[in-house]
């Protein structure tokens, strides 16, 4: 028997596997308000590609320790000399996208729903990874802001490809070139927060516990199309959800979600 994947013990990242398949993925550096210094950004990489290989997840919440999700990019590293051997930042390390980028990807790529829970602070690259969640749910006093034109930046950690659909154009180019500060109350009219929440990290939970108690294939196929919905066009979508429709009807997952919903019972799924 195979073991289950695993996080190896570390000062930045944690993850907790319930026994319901929710996973909670917590940045644990704390004390520097879970600022993304070089160790960091490996951690967290190192988190996703566990989650990629974790038997028996169905959700995942994404949380911050301490007094803020991700104050963005710890200022101690504009001072770093990178490392001759660094790749490029155009270098494509991860698929479609480099370090930096994969940090924020890679929660869009995991296979399962991702929940995001914002307190405190949520800047720069912090609100970056929050926008590769696909819910996110914000304390109303959160401080939030895109940040890298203070630092005189361009957002490249995956802000622009995730942010379709999220942010209407025009307020988008205001927050990008302004970086002016909004709270997370604000954040839902904005369309980067898709609740507001005394306690983020409860509501989030909460739903990820909902989304475990569906049908893991259907609930993996739904966030395909989602996905697909944005990339590419009508007709290949249309072809999409009878492709995803097709591998998924008449299994028995899905004739559990049946019997179990005429039942009104809790379903009781296999596992992916």
């Amino acid at each position: 028997m195979s073991l289950p994947a695993t996080m190896p013990a570390n000062d930045r990242v944690s993850i907790e596997l319930g026994d319901d398949g929710v996973a909670q993925v917590r940045l644990i550096r704390a004390d520097k308000m879970n600022a993304l210094d070089p160790e960091m950004f490996a951690r967290i990489i190192e988190a996703g590609s566990v989650l990629q290989r974790m038997k028996g997840l169905r959700a995942v919440v994404l949380s911050g320790e301490g007094k803020a999700f991700c104050a963005g990019l710890d200022t101690a590293s504009f001072a770093r000399t990178p490392s001759p051997d660094e790749p490029e930042l155009t270098e494509r390390t991860y698929g479609n996208s480099n370090k930096f980028q994969q940090v924020a990807m890679q929660w869009r790529k995991l296979q399962v729903p991702v929940i995001a829970a914002l307190h405190g602070v949520c800047f720069g690259g912090g609100l970056q990874i929050a926008s590769g969640a696909d819910i996110r749910i914000a304390h109303p006093e959160t401080r939030m802001a895109i940040m890298e034109l203070k630092w005189g930046l361009v957002p490249d950690m995956g802000g622009y490809a995730l942010w379709r659909g999220l942010v209407r154009d025009d307020v988008l180019r205001e927050l990008v070139y302004t970086n002016r500060e909004f709270s997370g109350a604000e954040a839902q009219g904005l369309g980067l927060a898709t609740y507001v929440d005394d306690n983020p990290i409860e509501r989030a939970t909460a739903i990820a516990s909902e989304i475990a108690n569906r049908n893991p294939h259907a609930i993996r196929g739904a966030k395909r199309l989602h996905a697909a919905m944005i990339e590419r066009d009508t007709d290949a979508i249309l072809l999409e959800e009878s492709i995803e429709q097709h591998a998924i009807m008449r299994t028995k997952n899905q004739v559990e979600a049946v019997m179990a919903g005429m039942a009104k019972r809790r379903p009781t799924f296999e596992d992916v």
